[in-house]
């Protein structure tokens, strides 16, 4: 039994549809250029599906936040789903204003715009539940001149913010087809996960790593844990570990007492459950070098899991029946460096198990080695990834179950 709408519950022909999605894409630093539209690809379906029922189709979305490089307007996201749909998606450089609400008055049964960049209004990131941004400025000037709201914002589920969360208290609400398969394929894999079940974690933060760790040994969600990137070294540092100055460096915003404290706990707690590196990978004279953990530290930083770790971990993931990957092994996009990265990926989809992966940069270090339409689910969650595997609530899938409740069938 569900308990949100979905997009066949709602007749859309002729009606005004606002389609919160997220495409908050990697761009390149100097050019400010999308390098991975994935997250533009995954939500063609719902577009073209609203687009096919004759709605008049009003993308929300956001790229980056105020304050961050590559905090940039959308124009360029227009013209990525323009060429992924084949159809003209126009850019409206405006999110609540008079150009805004005239391209809405104006749109045609079956045509699509993007507004600017949602994160432009101060209000969209309040500190603030559902019911407080059912009050916002935002909603309270897109509610009139649209009749339905859709949210495919996988990738932002965990946030609370107004685009997200207060429209579906003011308007007959549900989640577009991403979203939806998000939840469903999610479930069905980590409720009952195929034994035995691997949990790869890397990239480049650690502080949540303990409490991750801690919830999927603790519950049965996992049964090996593997640290590789920046919380493999974090927990060999914790461990007793000399890393070296330079790779130290890189860990220094995270390495407070009471996260190198957690670690201690949860290495204590799960013992040889927990896989950490043997070797990591430095670059030393323009060459790729394997150095083992006892020969620690070195002047060069560990930018990937070392020749000796990648063989003993793609051992164990060959032999599981379940597979996840969030965060990558290493500096990827560094010549040399992704080979780390790639061989955990290729033994997860060469395994007899499921193999699943998810966040942003893992998936962009699967599309970088071709290997993403392999693997058995591909999620475009980063944090609302880590939210649900955590079984913590979401607050878009709150707000889109108060909605379910408020406009039943025959009130709409």
């Amino acid at each position: 039994m569900k308990d949100f709408h979905t997009l066949e519950d709602f007749n859309f022909k002729d009606k005004t549809v606002l389609l919160r999605v997220d495409i908050n894409c990697p761009l390149d630093r100097e050019t400010l250029k999308i390098i991975n539209d994935a997250r533009i690809r995954r939500i063609i379906p719902t577009v073209r599906e609203l687009m096919g029922k004759r709605a008049k189709v009003v993308i929300l979305a956001h790229q980056s936040r105020k304050g961050k490089w590559d905090f940039t307007s959308l124009e360029q996201h227009a013209e990525r789903l323009s060429k992924n749909l084949n159809y003209p998606v126009e850019y409206v450089d405006d999110v609540m204003g008079d150009k805004a609400m005239k391209a809405i008055r104006d749109l045609q049964p079956g045509s699509v715009i993007l507004l600017g960049n949602v994160r432009e209004l101060d209000s969209e990131t309040a500190k603030l539940d559902m019911f407080g941004h059912a009050e916002g400025e935002l909603v309270k000037a897109l509610v009139p001149v649209i009749d339905y709201y859709v949210c495919d914002a996988f990738g932002a589920a965990h946030r609370s913010q107004c685009s997200l969360v207060g429209f579906p208290i003011k308007v007959p609400s549900a989640s577009g087809r991403l979203m939806a398969k998000e939840i469903s394929a999610l479930k069905a894999i980590f409720d009952e996960p195929r034994r035995p079940s691997v949990f790869i974690l890397g990239g480049a933060k650690f502080g949540d790593a303990s409490e991750m760790i801690d919830h999927v040994l603790g519950t049965g969600m996992a049964d090996t844990v593997m640290l590789v990137g920046l919380a493999g070294n974090a927990f060999l540092y914790a461990r007793g570990t000399n890393l070296g100055e330079r790779s130290l460096n890189v860990l220094k915003e995270e390495l407070t007492d009471e996260n190198l404290q957690a670690a201690r706990d949860t290495m204590r707690r799960y013992g040889q459950r927990i896989l950490l590196p043997s070797d990591v990978a430095i670059e030393r004279d323009g060459e790729r070098l394997s150095v083992l953990v006892g020969d620690l530290p070195v002047d060069e930083p560990a930018i990937d899991i070392g020749d000796a770790t990648i063989e003993k971990f793609t051992k164990v993931i060959m032999s599981s029946r379940t597979s996840f990957m969030s965060g990558p092994a290493g500096m990827y996009e560094k010549d040399g460096f992704g080979v780390g990265t790639k061989a955990l990926m290729e033994a997860m989809i060469d395994s007899k198990g499921q193999s699943v992966i998810g966040g942003g940069h893992t998936v962009g270090a699967a599309d970088t080695f071709d290997l993403t339409d392999r693997f058995s689910y591909v999620s475009t969650g980063g944090g609302a990834l880590e939210t649900f595997l955590l079984g913590q609530p979401l607050p878009v899938i709150d707000a889109l179950k108060y909605s379910f409740n408020k406009y039943r069938f025959d009130d709409i």
